[in-house]
C-alpha cells in the first residue's frame, strides 16, 4: 500500500471520533458513504492478500464496525465471491442499520450466532464484530465466537481493530481476534502498536478513505512511530575523545556478563572510550575477552570516584545487584549528577529511594521494573502502557523507555514515540544490557536524552530483527552486535529497515 504522509501518527479513540466527524463535514458525505469507503478498502485488502479465495464468512456486530462488514458483504458478492454473514445481534444501530438493510436488499441472508453453533465453512473469516470503542472484555457469546474463529485454522481479516483489542492501550482484557491482516481506517490507532497487539494485529495496513489533509493537520497525534535513523558520518578529523567516554557500572559476583554486554554494545554503538567498574574478580576475564574495554576493579566509592570524574556518561545497573556494594556504587553515581542511563538493579534501587533527575537521564524499565517504580502491579502497567510511560517520565524527570513488544519512549512533557521493530527472540537474557550500552554511547556522542532514547531503541530493535533472520528461538544478545554496528553507520541490511 502507498505510504500516507501521516502514517507515523498515532491517535487515541477520542481523537478518532473527532477526526471522523471532521472528515464527514469536510467531504460532505454521510456516515454510510464513509462505511462504503471502508468496505471498499477492506475488499481491496482481501483481494490483494488472498486473490484465489472464493468463500468468505463475515462476522458482524451491531455497531459501525458491523456496518463496515455488511457493506463489505455487498461489495464482495458483487465481485463474485460467495459470502456468508453471521451477526451477533438481530438488530443494528444508526448507520450500521442502513448497511444491514443494504445487505438484505441485495439478497443477502443473515445468520444469528448461536454460542453452541458451528462456524460456516469458509476460506477466510472477516472480523467486523467490535470497533475502536470496545474498552472491556467481549461478552460471553461474542467471546465464544472469537475463540471459534481463532481455532478455525483459516486466515482472518480484521476491520479497523481486531475485536477484543483495546485500540487505545493495546490491552486484551478478554478474548481477542488473532488477525492475519488488519486494515485500519482513517488514522493509526496507538493501541495497535504495543503490548498484546503484537499477537493480534498481523500485517497492519492503513486506509485513509480519502480524508483530506486538513483533518490530520487539525488533530495533532497523541504519539508517533519511530523512523529508521542512524548517526551522521563522523568528521574525518576525529579522535576518540570526540565520541565520549562511557563508564559502565555493574557486575556483582557472578554477573560479569551483564557488564561486558553493556560495555561492548557501547563500543559497537560508537563510544570513543568505554570503561567498566566491576568486582575485582571479573577484571582478568573481561580484559581477556574484550581488550578494548578498560576494566577496573572497584570496592566502593573511593575507587569509583576517579573513574566517574573521567567519564562523560554513566551506564548504571547491568548486573549491579542491590546489596551493599551495588548500593554504594549507585549512590556515588547518582550524586555525581552526570548524564546517565539507568537499568536493571539501578531501577530497583531507584524504586526504593526515589529521586528526580536534573542531568540528562534515560530510564529503561521492563514492565516489572516499571511497576516497582510506580508502586503498582505489572498488570496495571500492561493495562495502559502509554499512561505508565508518561507518568514515569514526569515522576522522575527523565526520558523513559518502557520495554516490551512495541517499546515506548516518553519524555516528561508527554511526548511519546512507539517502536514498531523487534521480535520475540529478543526476550532473552542480556538484551536490556545491550540497550543500556547503546543509549549511553549515543549520549556520549552528543545526542540529547530524547534522541539517545529513540535512536537507541530503534537501533537495538532493528539489530534484533536482522539477527533473527536465522531464527528467533536461540537468539543471543551478542548476536546483535554485528548488525548494530552496520545499522549505526546507516548501512541498510534488511527489508524492514528500508
Amino acid at each position: 500500500m502507498p505510504v500516507h504522509p501521516y502514517s507515523r501518527d498515532l491517535h487515541t479513540v477520542a481523537q478518532l471520533r473527532v477526526m471522523e466527524g471532521a472528515a464527514l463535514a469536510a467531504l460532505g458525505i454521510s456516515g454510510q458513504e464513509l462505511m462504503r469507503r471502508a468496505a471498499n478498502a477492506a475488499l481491496n485488502s482481501l483481494r490483494r492478500h488472498w486473490p484465489q479465495l472464493r468463500r468468505v464468512c463475515i462476522h458482524c456486530g451491531p455497531g459501525n464496525n458491523g456496518g463496515d462488514g455488511f457493506l463489505l458483504g455487498v461489495l464482495a458478492r458483487e465481485a463474485g465471491l460467495q459470502v456468508q454473514l453471521v451477526a451477533l445481534s438481530a438488530t443494528a444501530h444508526g448507520d450500521a442499520a442502513l448497511a444491514r438493510a443494504a445487505w438484505e436488499a441485495s439478497g443477502g441472508k443473515v445468520s444469528l450466532w448461536d454460542a453452541d453453533g458451528v462456524l460456516p465453512a469458509a476460506e477466510l473469516h472477516v472480523d467486523a464484530l467490535y470497533g475502536i470503542g470496545l474498552d472491556r472484555a467481549p461478552e460471553p457469546v461474542a467471546a465464544r465466537l472469537i475463540e471459534r474463529i481463532n481455532r478455525s485454522g483459516r486466515p482472518v481479516l480484521a476491520l479497523d481493530v481486531p475485536s477484543g483489542l483495546n485500540a487505545d492501550s493495546g490491552d486484551c482484557p478478554g478474548a481477542a481476534i488473532r488477525a492475519d491482516v488488519t486494515v485500519t481506517f482513517i488514522a493509526g490507532k496507538r493501541g495497535l502498536h504495543t503490548g498484546r497487539a503484537a499477537d493480534q494485529v498481523g500485517v497492519l495496513e492503513l486506509a485513509t478513505l480519502g480524508v483530506p489533509d486538513s483533518v490530520y493537520a487539525d488533530t495533532p497525534p497523541d504519539a508517533q512511530l519511530l523512523v529508521a535513523e542512524a548517526l551522521p558520518p563522523r568528521a574525518r578529523y576525529a579522535n576518540k575523545s570526540d565520541n565520549g567516554h562511557v563508564l559502565v557500572m555493574g557486575g556483582e559476583h557472578g554477573m560479569a556478563g551483564a557488564a561486558r554486554l553493556a560495555g561492548e554494545s557501547a563500543l559497537r554503538a560508537g563510544a570513543g572510550l568505554v570503561s567498566v567498574a566491576t568486582r575485582a574478580e571479573h577484571v582478568f576475564a573481561l580484559n581477556a575477552a574484550r581488550p578494548e574495554l578498560m576494566v577496573h576493579g572497584v570496592d566502593g566509592p573511593q575507587t569509583l570516584a576517579p573513574l566517574i570524574e573521567r567519564a562523560s556518561v554513566l551506564a548504571l545497573g547491568p548486573g549491579l545487584g542491590q546489596a551493599a556494594w551495588g548500593h554504594a556504587l549507585w549512590l556515588t553515581a547518582l550524586d555525581a549528577n552526570k548524564p546517565l542511563v539507568l537499568d536493571a538493579d539501578g531501577l530497583n534501587l531507584l524504586a526504593r529511594e526515589p529521586r528526580q533527575f536534573t542531568a540528562p537521564t534515560v530510564l529503561t524499565p521492563h514492565p516489572g521494573e516499571a511497576a516497582r517504580l510506580l508502586g503498582v502491579s505489572t498488570r496495571e502497567i500492561e493495562r495502559d502502557r502509554f499512561v505508565a510511560a508518561r507518568v514515569l517520565a514526569r515522576r522522575y524527570a527523565a526520558i523513559v523507555v518502557l520495554k516490551g513488544a512495541g517499546s515506548l519512549i516518553a519524555d516528561p512533557d508527554g511526548r511519546l514515540d512507539v517502536c514498531s521493530w523487534g521480535n520475540p527472540g529478543m526476550a532473552s537474557g542480556g538484551m536490556g544490557d545491550l540497550l543500556t550500552g547503546i543509549v549511553a554511547a549515543l549520549l556520549a556522542q552528543g545526542c540529547d536524552a530524547w534522541q539517545a532514547g529513540c535512536l537507541g531503541v530503534g537501533l537495538h530493535a532493528r539489530a534484533g530483527d536482522r539477527a533473527a533472520q536465522k531464527g528467533e528461538r536461540g537468539l543471543l544478545a551478542s548476536d546483535l552486535l554485528a548488525p548494530l554496528r552496520a545499522l549505526g553507520n546507516g548501512i541498510s541490511i534488511c527489508e524492514r529497515d528500508a
